[in-house]
């Protein structure tokens, strides 16, 4: 911390020795004004009365309660306010003990609202000006008696403005740490969602692949023997679809890069655009796939489209593991309204239980990532056997719209 950091933090750090200070002041200036006589020959006259012993001890009083005019404003303002009064009803000639009222009146309205200060201030001047102008040995309209008046009310005021600037200082602190609160909360948020988002993908590429390489796995390790031209067809296609895994996996993995990292993935993410080369991967694995589209060559928003394929993706790779070898897969995609509706059904009995409706991760990351676009995913058995997914996707999803309104 620099010196002048620790300077400007010292009265916060220590308010009692300030306000000592302050009473100091005051009374210095107290006895320094009660030796001038402002009625001298030739205006004010520097020395020219001396205060009594009675007035000194009233000023000490007043400056000694000001050092606790920060831990019970009132009661100075009543302490000085009643060694005021004394020395205006009994000075002759006057002291200015009120000097010390004045700084209690201010530190009142400075730490109050704004109708106490009103009823404290309109009280302080009025009693005090009221002894003044009829206790005194002065006239009633002396210029004392109105000073009096004067100070106590610029003094109201100034605490009153000192108190509305503080507020509003703080009220402007309070926005800021209000607003950088709600900017950490949103950039968590928007971290939450891109980790939970690339999840999704690392699962669903994951899945889509591990599973196709186990069935031709399979396949390769069945037929070796007997048909080793169909064993190196296999292994052809696991190594087809393990290079795609690793591909995927690269461009998914390096969304995780810091922008400063070499080769960061400059790959689209895939869509429906691809999706007849999705279904030729179940193809080659052995798994009959059936694709008819009737979406009228409509452009997607990108999320839309990767949703759209990450869902297909994940229902054939479900089919696959699950539906046994005798199952076949249809995939439909059609344009309805403003919505996208994917259709994947298989007629397989299954060869296990299967993925049962609200279970796995592969479900419900399907049912996330639709709902995050403002649409509905739904899955189960089908009537009669086999098993359905149908997803409702809307073109303008809200990111979207969010992004074209900004």
């Amino acid at each position: 911390m620099s010196t002048l950091e620790r300077t400007r933090d010292w009265p916060r750090a220590h308010p009692l020795a300030l306000d000592a200070a302050l009473a100091a002041g005051v009374l210095a200036s107290m006895v320094a004004g009660s030796f001038v006589d402002p009625h001298g020959e030739h205006g004010a006259a520097w020395g020219a009365r001396t205060p009594n012993a009675l007035s000194l001890t009233l000023m000490v009083l007043g400056a000694a309660a000001l050092v606790f005019r920060r831990r019970a404003p009132m009661t100075v303002l009543a302490a000085t306010g009643a060694v005021s009064l004394v020395e205006l009803a009994t000075g002759d000639p006057r002291a200015p003990v009120a000097m010390s009222a004045v700084v209690a009146l201010f530190t009142v309205a400075s730490a109050t609202d704004r109708p106490t200060t009103w009823r404290v201030g309109l009280v302080t001047m009025t009693v005090l000006t009221a002894v003044a102008m009829l206790a005194g040995p002065m006239p009633w309209y002396a210029q004392e008696n109105l000073g009096i008046f004067a100070w106590t009310g610029m003094a109201a005021a100034a605490g009153d403005a000192v108190r509305s600037r503080r507020a509003f200082v703080h009220a402007i602190k309070e926005r800021a740490e209000r607003a950088e609160r709600t900017r950490e909360e949103e950039a968590r948020r928007r971290v939450a969602e891109e980790r939970l988002r690339i999840a999704r993908d690392l699962h669903d590429v994951v899945a889509h692949h591990i599973a196709l390489v186990n069935v031709q796995a399979g396949v390769a390790a069945h037929v070796m023997d007997k048909r080793p031209d169909q064993a190196k067809e296999a292994l052809a296609h696991v190594r087809e679809a393990s290079r795609s895994a690793l591909n995927e996996l690269r461009a998914t993995v390096g969304l995780l890069r810091q922008s400063g990292d070499p080769e960061a993935p400059t790959e689209p993410a895939p869509g429906l655009a691809r999706l007849d080369e999705l279904a030729d991967t179940f193809r080659n694995a052995g798994l009959p796939v059936e694709v008819a589209r009737c979406d009228h060559g409509v452009s997607l928003p990108a999320a839309v489209d990767l949703a759209a394929y990450r869902v297909i993706q994940e229902a054939l790779t479900n089919v696959q593991k699950h539906a046994g070898p005798q199952a076949k897969a249809e995939v439909s995609v059609v344009r309805v309204g403003p919505n996208v509706e994917v259709t994947v059904l298989d007629n397989g009995p299954g060869q296990d239980d299967g993925p049962e409706e609200g279970g796995g991760h592969g479900l419900l990351g399907m049912r996330e990532r639709v709902t995050a676009l403002g649409g509905s995913c739904t899955a189960g058995p089908r009537y009669g056997g086999g098993f359905r997914v149908h997803a409702i996707l809307p073109v303008k999803n809200r990111t979207s719209a969010r992004g074209d309104s900004v």
